[in-house]
């Protein structure tokens, strides 16, 4: 099997709409037509769409790219449990880890709200991925009772109902201050090198990744050099890949 490649843009909303047009422009510099997975929030920090955006995704859609539900609001406004659940949830995901420590009954609710807005609007819902990848058991419980093929964590595809996986560690940019940013050049690299012989690789982008030239330059360079050996597939492909994996293991 020829590896592949996943190329994923997060927090898709009417707030970070012109930070996700440039990742996509420096994108198309590299590739054109690559089939970019984009992670779509339905009420961003509580705002509502707007039409503007609403047409941009019928664009996006119309031109082949997957739509993935990406949480609701992209909030967590639950309390920690500890310093260690407050660094994991307030320090490493600055707030929005929505689905980190939520129960069944309000995971169930935000996940369906996300479900009908999808339907709304008459775009094609396959997945759903977590801010952050953040979910509680009560999250994996929604999920199994709604009509989602996949989800993701940071270092897998799952595909749903059966939970099968698919090893995968995201390549994923810190841009927050200038001490991430220029940890996280070296660290993509490094996790690059280490996933080359895996079947699928991952490149998990976010509307500020255009925004800072090195940062913008480090993941262009490489996803062109992931092209090179790798086969661009959309995430909902992976999924699949994670069953097919499955099936010749057994």
């Amino acid at each position: 099997m020829r590896r592949r490649l996943c190329v994923v843009l997060h927090d898709v909303a009417p707030a970070t709409q012109a930070g996700c047009e440039r990742v996509l422009r420096c994108i198309e510099d590299v590739a054109p037509a690559l089939p970019v997975t984009l992670l779509a929030v339905p009420r961003y920090h509580w705002q509502a769409s707007d039409a503007g955006f609403d047409h941009w995704l019928d664009d996006a859609a119309a031109q082949g790219r997957e739509l993935a539900l990406h949480g609701y609001s992209h909030l967590d406004e639950g309390t920690p449990h500890g310093w260690a659940d407050h660094v994991r949830r307030h320090w490493y995901t600055a707030g929005e880890g929505e689905f980190s420590a939520m129960g069944f009954d309000e995971a169930r609710r935000r996940l369906s709200a996300g479900v009908h807005w999808f339907r709304a609007h008459g775009w094609a819902l396959h997945g759903f991925v977590a801010p952050a990848w953040l979910m509680s058991r009560g999250t994996w419980a929604a999920l199994d009772t709604l009509p989602f093929e996949y989800t993701c964590t940071l270092a897998s595809v799952v595909a749903l109902p059966t939970h099968r996986r698919l090893r995968s560690q995201s390549l994923v940019y810190s841009t927050r201050s200038a001490w991430r940013r220029a940890l996280s050049q070296p660290w993509n690299l490094g996790v690059a090198l280490a996933q080359r012989q895996r079947e699928l690789l991952r490149l998990e982008l976010h509307p500020c990744d255009a925004q800072y030239p090195a940062i913008r330059r480090s993941w262009m360079h490489l996803l062109e050099h992931a092209l090179d050996e790798r086969e661009a597939v959309s995430l909902r492909d992976a999924a699949h890949m994670a069953v097919d994996v499955q099936v010749r293991m057994a």
